[in-house]
């Protein structure tokens, strides 16, 4: 159950719980009567965790593709409401600890009317998200999902993670120079990097390459790595789900 939903057995139990308390004074549930809770929420988890085509979930489930779709339309916004409050925002970071942090780009489809998705730096489109890891590669924070067109530099300026004008210890790659972070030194157009440069640039990569592996363990949410077929519109919310998920299932 954990490789197909992402949540050990308990955590889908206690999930169905949270999310029944939350419906118990809105008369019908949300979700398809034909499903039931628990398997509107299996679905739901195994869509968002596995990213397969709702006509195949339908296949399994052995009913139609829009009732999969109602469940995963009902659900999604449903258990981040409840799981919120696994969420740490930018104001929960302490500002005496030393962070890594990248972006990373979720990949969608092509929206002909959002330009402002595609991304030059990735040749593709989707939506940016800064994440903060600690040096033992824990994930800590993951901010809200902006147009992939916007530079990592202004991502991580507004999302108010890091203090404004003030010089931190965070480690960063050169896509954040100018942020008062530590980030490698870009070579100068004028001369080749000297040698001390080179070994400062070798340090700061040997403990980068913990946020990579972070992004890639958060990444195993297959909704988030490949392309999004949903709605744009309902892309933020579910990426906001999928945070939640995931910090609620490695907490």
């Amino acid at each position: 159950m954990y490789h197909t939903t992402g949540l050990r057995k308990s955590q889908i139990v206690d999930v169905c719980a949270e999310v029944h308390a939350a419906c118990a004074d809105t008369g019908s549930p949300p979700w398809p009567p034909i499903l039931g809770l628990h398997t509107a929420v299996v679905v739901t988890l195994t869509y968002l965790r596995r990213n397969r085509v709702q006509v195949e979930l339908a296949e399994t489930y052995g009913v139609s593709q829009s009732t999969i779709s109602r469940a995963i339309t009902a659900l999604t916004p449903l258990i981040a409401a409840v799981l919120a409050d696994c969420v740490p925002t930018a104001d929960d970071l302490d500002e005496n600890t030393q962070y890594i942090v990248d972006g990373t780009l979720l990949p969608c489809w092509s929206w002909a009317d959002r330009p402002t998705l595609y991304s030059g730096k990735h040749k593709t489109t989707g939506m940016n998200v800064q994440v903060a890891a600690t040096y033992s590669g824990h994930l800590v924070w993951v901010s809200d999902p902006i147009d992939g067109h916007r530079h990592d530099t202004h991502c991580l300026r507004v999302s108010g993670a890091l203090p404004d004008d003030q010089p931190t210890a965070w480690i960063a790659d050169k896509g954040y120079i100018g942020l008062n972070t530590l980030t490698p030194i870009k070579k100068p157009a004028c001369r080749q990097l000297l040698d001390w440069e080179k070994e400062f640039n070798t340090a700061i990569n040997r403990i980068r390459y913990v946020i990579e592996r972070a992004i890639a363990n958060f990444k195993t949410w297959r909704i988030l790595h490949t392309d999004y077929r949903r709605p744009i519109h309902t892309f933020p919310q579910t990426i906001t789900t999928v945070i939640a998920l995931h910090f609620y299932a490695t907490a």
